[in-house]
């Protein structure tokens, strides 16, 4: 295939973090690929970006019965995206025991040959294929780690960080070192005039097929490969230790969707412009000042408090939208709205005077009158029965899918897990997380 490029999608994780975002239900897990994010899921944007950069042939690895089917029924064998794409062997699951392990299994299994970029489905990225080939190809490696530049502040606690030799490649590894030990590994950091940054594994990869299956070979590393294999952890701390060349090579932007907060941050910043291919991918937006894209659909929609359209309230004044906002498809929008850096799904009500802040709103979800929600999200077909003498207040707060919240609901730090229904519920604990009916009758 010459210098063709393949792509492989690690999608098997169960993103623990993200819940309730990753639930349908509290008993079943909605893959981490198909958590839905600016009107598509993860790995249709991951897909899609690929494509457009030269990526033709995709391998997802998949892990349990759910995860397979829930991935192929999106992207079938990419026939819709004008590309090929196969899926891991699901009767091979116990072999994939971390990233790490599961990449090299596959390599194997799929006997791929050539050059490959490997991707997770947790985050969303800007970044520019040829830069890391070039940066591969010249310096020979084996694996050519994708970077993000992060400040000793950004860094402590929560990022590992690669060293680098003077050839410029990877030396070796810190992982989430705290400010002290930053400043100590990395002097030149602590100078005052400093603003330098230092290279984050971004959990993107470009690597030597061939290679990898070789060191795949080794008796030490088949060991590894059958208890727990991870990428950042262990894979290339060995690979690194047996001399094999890890090159570094920087990414534009990387988006964190792992968690809620990540999520409805990584949002902002998509919504906002800092994402080059995607803010094109979206289209021309419905208004430049503010930025704000609307589906037509929703703008010839009618409320049923005034019977007049989206559009029409948006040039009276009655519904202020933007900076950075989406609404998708045949949502209706009540009068005296107000919306801001959100993302609002398909099909979604938010009723009069409601007024939204970096927040998601799920499909299908309905937001009732003069509802506050501020940093949060909302998933697809959720009930926020806020009523205008009694309102719902939402803040850093995450409700699961047809979760329903009655009026008089103030959450602050709190996840609530799918078709729950909380009674009106206030002064529960930062950190609370509502998984069943007993946890629900345990605060009320």
């Amino acid at each position: 295939m010459g210098d063709e490029t393949l792509g492989i999608i690690l999608a098997g994780g169960r993103g623990e973090r993200a819940k309730p975002l990753t639930l349908a239900s509290a008993d079943y897990i909605r893959s981490k690929a198909l958590i839905p994010f600016v009107g598509r899921s993860v790995v249709e944007w991951l897909v899609e970006s690929c494509r457009d950069q030269g990526i033709r042939r995709f391998y997802v690895i998949a892990q349990g019965a759910e995860n397979h089917s829930q991935i192929k029924l999106v992207l079938g064998h990419g026939e819709r995206f004008g590309v090929e794409i196969h899926y891991s062997r699901a009767r091979l699951d116990r072999y994939n025991v971390g990233s790490g392990a599961a990449t090299l299994h596959n390599l194997e299994q799929w006997d791929l040959t050539g050059r490959a970029l490997v991707l997770p489905v947790d985050s969303v990225f800007e970044f520019d294929l040829r830069r890391l080939k070039d940066a591969h190809d010249a310096a020979d490696a084996a694996v050519t780690v994708a970077s993000v530049g992060r400040t000793p502040e950004e860094i402590a606690g929560k990022y590992g960080v690669m060293q680098t030799s003077p050839d410029g490649l990877v030396s070796g590894f810190v992982e989430k070192p705290t400010l002290d030990r930053v400043h100590r590994i990395f002097p030149e950091t602590s100078l005052p005039s400093s603003v330098r940054t230092l290279p984050t594994n971004a959990g993107m990869y470009l690597v030597d097929c061939g290679r990898l299956r070789l060191a795949a070979r080794n008796p030490e590393m088949i060991r590894l490969a059958q208890q727990r294999l991870d990428w950042g952890g262990d894979l290339l701390p060995w690979l690194v230790g047996r001399g094999l060349p890890v090159a570094v090579a920087p990414i534009d932007r990387l988006g964190d969707l792992g968690s809620i907060a990540d999520y409805l941050a990584t949002l902002g910043d998509v919504l906002g412009g800092r994402y080059a291919w995607m803010r094109k991918a979206m289209g021309e937006p419905t208004s430049t000042d503010p930025p704000y894209w609307i589906h037509e659909s929703s703008l010839r929609t009618k409320d049923s408090v005034t019977g007049t359209t989206l559009a029409q309230k948006i040039s009276e004044g009655s519904v202020v939208i933007g900076p950075a906002v989406r609404i998708g498809r045949n949502a209706e929008i009540g009068p005296g709205v107000k919306l801001r850096f959100s993302d609002i799904g398909d099909g979604v009500d938010v009723d009069e005077g409601a007024r939204l802040s970096r927040t998601a709103i799920g499909d299908s979800a309905v937001v009732g009158p003069y509802a506050r929600i501020t940093d949060s999200y909302v998933g697809p077909m959720a009930r926020v029965h806020s009523e205008r003498d009694n309102p719902v207040r939402l803040v850093h707060s995450a409700i699961g899918e047809a979760a329903d919240l009655r009026p008089g609901t103030r959450l602050s730090g709190v996840s609530v897990y799918p078709r729950l229904r909380v009674p009106a519920v206030t002064g529960l604990p930062t950190g609370t997380h509502l998984t069943s009916s007993d946890d629900i009758l345990h605060w009320i």
